[in-house]
């Protein structure tokens, strides 16, 4: 990023939180919170800081102005102190759910990597090792569209349902933000789970992604009948992963292909009976279902059915972070250093409606005169701008900052 670039976001930013400081959320409890920044100039992290007080916090990120903040979900005695020093008092139960770990369709459209060793780049999700020379070490180029944030958003929805229907929290315990990127965050303070250890928090992580959860020990058996032997299975309405079991399987055969099914490893005269039947099977859930339904398809067959409806059910969130007690997460109402927009928290009851890339542009009013080296097309608000390749534009101020923070462009000029 040129000099000038940065000089201009750090202005910009200075500017922003000199007149809306009063929309950083201070956490509960701050005095017991660990807190870190990234500052512009040297692109390090200074971690470690403690606040007694909000208007402290607030002073420090006016006169600092660093381009990420972020703060503990743990609670320490002394958040100043070194790591093993500080005395863990108990951590919120952390989530966060990012496209950067979902293979969406338009990924491989926007998304590239490029290999810092040997230079290799392609599209889409970022390998773990290089596939040339076996590096693990990357330049990422990712970018948040409708169809990211939507795919997003669904997995968040998934999670707050089973929080709720399964795990007993309720809504209002439970706080949701947009990240001010490509994802969600959810969080839950509650007594209840404050001194959970990793461990426990791991036996969460596998409940809500539905790792370790066979269809065996959900309902699915076979059972002897007078002489005969008849498969039975969970049913729509069972309670938790019973029923979601049962409703991701319906779910996958509603839109199931013959190439999806032959994925299953299933015999094509099966797949065909399937396929015929379509409408009798997702009837018969009315009834007693859909297991003895169709010739050839046994136990095993709808063994692997079902566990294709278990990942349909499951909430793609990344499993480090929510097992890790000392996490640092991005502060509610900071600006995010690589878009410029906002991280925004709301009620979780209203994540349906949420529309982040309208709730979450900071910089309102002004223009800026930029050089693009290259974008795709991206909406703020409700405007639609690029693609972009190698040309200078005139832009609303959000949309330009959004550009610069990418390291997609050189500021020319403006008229902020």
């Amino acid at each position: 990023m040129g000099m000038d670039n940065q000089a201009f976001i750090y202005r910009m930013f200075s500017k922003f939180y000199n007149e809306n400081i009063d929309r950083i959320e201070t956490p509960k409890s701050i005095e017991n919170r660990e807190f870190g920044f990234t500052i512009f100039k040297e692109n390090v992290m200074i971690r470690h800081k403690g606040f007694m007080r909000a208007e402290d916090l607030k002073e420090f990120i006016r006169k600092t102005v660093p381009s990420n903040v972020y703060y503990s979900t743990a609670y320490y005695i002394m958040p100043e102190a070194k790591m093993d020093e500080k005395g863990w008092l108990g951590s919120d139960l952390f989530f966060d759910i990012d496209a950067d770990h979902m293979p969406t369709e338009c990924n491989k459209i926007h998304d590239t990597w490029t290999c810092e060793k040997c230079g290799l780049t392609s599209n889409g999700v970022t390998p773990k090792k290089c596939p040339r020379c076996g590096s693990e070490s990357f330049d990422e180029k990712t970018w948040p569209c409708e169809k990211c944030l939507e795919a997003a958003k669904v997995e968040t929805i998934k999670l707050i349902d089973m929080l709720t229907g399964d795990l007993g929290f309720s809504i209002s315990e439970i706080k949701c933000s947009f990240s001010g990127h490509r994802g969600y965050h959810i969080q839950v303070e509650s007594e209840e789970i404050l001194k959970l250890d990793s461990t426990a928090r791991k036996e969460i992580v596998d409940y809500v992604t539905g790792t370790g959860i066979d269809a065996i020990f959900h309902g699915l058996e076979l059972i002897n009948y007078g002489e005969a032997r008849i498969l039975v299975g969970p049913n729509l309405d069972d309670f938790g992963w019973r029923g979601r079991a049962a409703r991701g399987t319906y779910e996958f055969l509603l839109k199931a292909t013959a190439e999806d099914l032959k994925r299953l490893g299933l015999k094509s005269r099966v797949i065909n009976e399937i396929l015929a039947n379509k409408n009798e099977i997702l009837e018969s859930w009315k009834t007693s279902g859909p297991w003895n339904m169709v010739r050839g398809l046994g136990l095993n067959g709808w063994r692997k059915i079902i566990q294709r409806g278990i990942s349909l059910q499951s909430a793609k969130i990344d499993t480090v972070v929510t097992v890790d007690i000392h996490r640092l997460i991005r502060l509610p109402g900071t600006l995010h250093g690589k878009t410029g927009l906002l991280k925004v928290s709301f009620p979780a009851s209203e994540i349906e409606a949420f529309d982040p890339l309208k709730e979450a542009v900071a910089f309102k009013g002004g223009e800026a005169k930029i050089y693009v080296e290259e974008a795709p097309k991206f909406r703020l608000g409700d405007e639609d701008f690029g693609p972009f390749k190698k040309q200078t534009v005139s832009l609303p101020l959000s949309a330009a900052i959004f550009l610069l923070c990418k390291d997609a462009g050189e500021v020319i000029d403006s008229n902020v």
